[in-house]
């Protein structure tokens, strides 16, 4: 009980980290846009005055004396080594870049490239226009320019940090499930443990009683169904033992693990719930543990009794489909909700007034733990009833 309590405290508190994880990786994202946008602003902002700086040194080359202008002109060109820069005449003609990578095998296809670059940068209006006289609007040149290294490393910045920090809250998030999956574990084996060892000596003492009273009593009826009832005691107990270890799996019929449970269903239910069961005519043999997989069908036929309130049919289906087999449990009760759909199988979920809602939990363990197969819930009608799909490999 305690480990019960224990178990869904720490989901509890897995939700709440993983909540805490995504608000901080949210606010961390949004934060890190933000301050990068504005440093990229201003960075870009910068860069434009210094192209103008620049476009102001050309104009000055060519309205001044040529010495003056040309000083003037390489000094501001030699404190530029970061902003690719192509500066083009009227004809779309290169006559000056700078920060621009060129082949130095075929230098007049890399200025066929720059002169594309510059178009390119021209279009995206990311040029200055300098006019070469006063009087006339026809003579120029336009100084085209693109972003920096680190203007464009900056604008990047943001992304990748975006996904380092969801990389950390994914592995953030695997590591808790990792714990809580030990947690779980832990859990199951100290319960199952503890439940097999406090059933061992009641169950030794009641079997030691009955065969003292078929001694005494050879002749009453009722002893013998004492009998299996203290079987069905130490077969509850083999169960809980075999959970906490490691089971083997063993060829088995289904056919006749599926009769047990119908057997078992039909002596502890009403007359008003009828077991009906779709078998193959052939029998199918399936690598299982007979008694942990009969409590699974066993757990699922109970719930649909409890959702049928003790009144309609269980249908038991059973097919070979190849390389698998599949199980179905159809009960005619009152459905599930589909909001509810997604938590069945999640401990400690239930819409019983009592019970733990341990049992669909401990089914799917033992499908897709120790016998690596699936179940879901197939289909759910409120109203109408619910199906279990179980699927073994062969």
């Amino acid at each position: 009980m305690f480990g019960v309590i224990s178990y869904m405290q720490w989901t509890d508190r897995i939700r709440q980290v993983k909540i805490v994880l995504v608000a901080m990786a949210v606010f961390i994202a949004v934060a890190s846009l933000v301050v990068s946008n504005l440093l990229t602003r201003d960075l870009y902002l910068e860069e434009h005055k210094k192209m103008e700086i620049w476009a102001e040194a050309m104009r000055t080359l060519n309205m001044n004396d040529e010495n003056s202008g040309m000083n003037l002109v390489l000094k501001v060109i030699e404190d530029n080594t970061t902003i690719p820069v192509i500066v083009m005449d009227e004809y779309n003609n290169v006559e000056i870049f700078r920060n621009i990578e060129v082949n130095a095998t075929d230098y007049n296809d890399s200025i066929s490239k720059i002169s594309r670059l510059g178009a390119t940068m021209k279009n995206a209006g990311r040029s200055i226009r300098i006019f070469l006289s006063e009087t006339s609007k026809n003579e120029y040149i336009d100084v085209c320019y693109d972003d920096s290294l680190m203007l464009k490393r900056l604008a990047l910045y943001p992304y990748v940090q975006l996904g380092v920090v969801l990389l950390f809250v994914v592995i953030a998030i695997f590591a808790l499930l990792t714990s809580k999956r030990a947690e779980q574990n832990k859990v199951w084996v100290g319960l199952s443990k503890e439940t097999a060892h406090q059933l061992g000596t009641p169950i030794s003492s009641l079997m030691a009683w009955t065969e003292v009273l078929k001694e005494s009593y050879p002749d009453d009826d009722l002893i013998p169904e004492m009998g299996k009832d203290v079987e069905r005691l130490q077969l509850i107990a083999d169960r809980f033992s075999k959970i906490g270890s490691i089971p083997e799996p063993v060829p088995s019929s289904l056919t006749e693990v599926m009769d047990h449970v119908i057997e078992y269903m039909d002596r502890r239910t009403s007359h008003r719930v009828e077991m009906k069961k779709v078998f193959p005519p052939e029998d199918i043999i399936v690598k299982i543990n007979s008694s942990l997989f009969e409590w699974v069908i066993e757990n699922l036929c109970k719930n649909a009794v409890d959702a049928m309130e003790g009144a309609g049919i269980i249908t038991l289906f059973m097919n070979d489909e190849g390389e698998r087999v599949a199980i179905e449990v159809s009960d005619t009760g009152k459905g599930i909700k589909k909001k509810d759909i997604a938590n069945v199988f999640r401990p400690g979920f239930t819409t019983k007034q009592r019970g733990w809602g341990l049992g669909l939990s401990l089914a799917k363990r033992i499908v897709e733990e120790y016998h690596h197969g699936k179940i879901w819930v197939k289909s759910s009608e409120v109203g109408k009833g619910t199906t279990f799909r179980i699927e073994l490999h062969k």
